[in-house]
């Protein structure tokens, strides 16, 4: 097996002294950019709704378990689009396809702002997960093939900080669409700002090449003749790393759709906190989720890609359930949101990395995206089965319990799995 193009080059005392970033390659910084870019928004485009909710079950009078199902919904045919692009990435290309995702899910989710019911909002939303679902697929494996070795695990995990931009921009859209506008017009101009996203792939496809080791990849693939099929990633070889990704991948996405999905609605709602107070408190959760991404990314190279995961797991476990589950005052409450963001969202910094290392250059896309997005696709349920289980406990208590039941899960399965800090990856492993 042939290393990579871009394996790690020497570098000097001198070099070692300056900022990673600083570095990077110039394909591989466009690269981070990009990728950084088009998750921050699409982070924005995705955290839109869990604003809107209060606005939509008072537009439309529904249910919680009908705006539950309205989140499960979307995250479950994300999943499928996640497999699809994933797949379609290995055999036509990284960054032709992530483009593709962009516009599919800024289109989509601008066109939200224009439903008049729910199960129109259902049809453009789910549209929407398709691209939602594959830009992550994509963007990942991107990422990992393009970073060399020993900066892959900061930089995916500093595109994955991308997200608490966009849920950032998203809550200061929430703060002055709603103190600006009446309510009926505030939550529609929360969506019509999701076409942002397609003015990225004009950087894209300037700047984003495609990874060499790809590339070199694809070339092997045809002159063998042996093409590789989306279902050798359940072949015995390949089958346990597929398996216990995706159970990595269920029980952090769980959790964390469990957590940010009713956000919101428990501060407005149980907490009986103003619009302008539920947008100050989830600053605070934004801030932390900031800087767990970072702090994250840079353990995932320093500890390993294993024990980080698992020091986030336990942290969220913690914190989640003294946020939603104790008798705590609001300015406790105020204080924890910052540990809450923190651990919940630190959980995804070593993913993309970790993934990208486990699974074969031939099968990267296929076996990545599928991984992720099953995950994706089962933590999709915890939103509904929260707003059902919220009809008899408190809502509070609801998320506390599916939220700590999936960092289990993801503790398991990260338990079973190698560690791949350092790894190299190489054409046609």
């Amino acid at each position: 097996m042939n290393p990579v193009a871009n394996s790690p080059m020497p570098t000097s005392p001198a070099t070692a002294q300056r900022s990673w970033l600083t570095q990077l390659s110039g394909p591989e910084r466009a690269t981070l950019f990009a990728t950084f870019g088009g998750w921050a928004l699409d982070g924005m485009d995705v955290m839109v709704y869990s604003f809107v909710i209060s606005s939509l079950m008072a537009a439309w009078h529904m249910r919680r378990d009908q705006a539950g199902f309205l989140a499960t919904a979307v995250l479950i045919i994300s999943a499928v689009g996640g497999w699809l692009a994933g797949t379609l990435a290995d055999r036509f290309g990284r960054a032709r396809v992530l483009q593709i995702t962009i516009v599919w899910f800024a289109f989509f989710t601008f066109l939200s702002g224009f439903t008049h019911s729910f199960w129109q909002l259902l049809i453009t939303r789910g549209l929407q997960g398709l691209g939602f679902g594959g830009e992550w697929a994509v963007g990942s494996v991107l990422m990992g093939e393009t970073i060399r070795a020993q900066h892959r695990g900061k930089a995916v995990g500093t595109v994955q900080g991308g997200w608490a931009i966009g849920w950032g921009l998203a809550a200061v859209c929430y703060g002055v669409f709603y103190t600006v506008f009446p309510e009926s017009t505030a939550w529609r101009a929360m969506f019509w700002i999701g076409i942002l996203p397609a003015l990225l792939v004009f950087y894209i496809r300037r700047k984003v090449p495609e990874p060499q080791v790809f590339k070199e990849t694809r070339k092997k693939v045809a002159a063998s003749g042996e093409g590789a099929s989306f279902l050798h990633i359940f072949r015995l070889d390949v089958l346990k790393v597929t398996l216990l990704t995706s159970l990595l991948a269920v029980g952090a996405q769980g959790g964390y759709y469990a957590i940010t999905t009713w956000l919101p609605t428990f501060l407005k709602t149980q907490r009986k906190l103003s619009v302008l107070n539920t947008t100050g408190y989830l600053i605070v959760v934004i801030v932390g989720s900031f800087i767990g991404y970072m702090v994250s990314a840079y353990l995932a190279d320093h500890l390993g890609r294993k024990q980080t995961l698992i020091l986030f797991a336990v942290g969220s476990f913690v914190t989640v359930v003294a946020y939603t589950y104790l008798p705590i005052s609001n300015s406790v409450m105020r204080i924890l949101g910052f540990p809450l963001g923190f651990f919940a969202s630190g959980v995804f910094s070593p993913i993309g990395a970790f993934f990208t290392e486990l699974f074969p250059s031939r099968l990267r896309g296929s076996g990545q995206g599928f991984s992720y997005n099953f995950g994706r696709g089962i933590g999709a349920l915890f939103p509904a089965l929260v707003g059902f289980l919220s009809a008899s406990v408190s809502l509070g208590k609801a998320i506390a319990i599916f939220a700590a039941g999936a960092y289990l899960v993801m503790i398991l399965g990260t338990v079973l799995l190698p560690e791949t800090r350092g790894k190299e990856l190489h054409v046609y492993e």
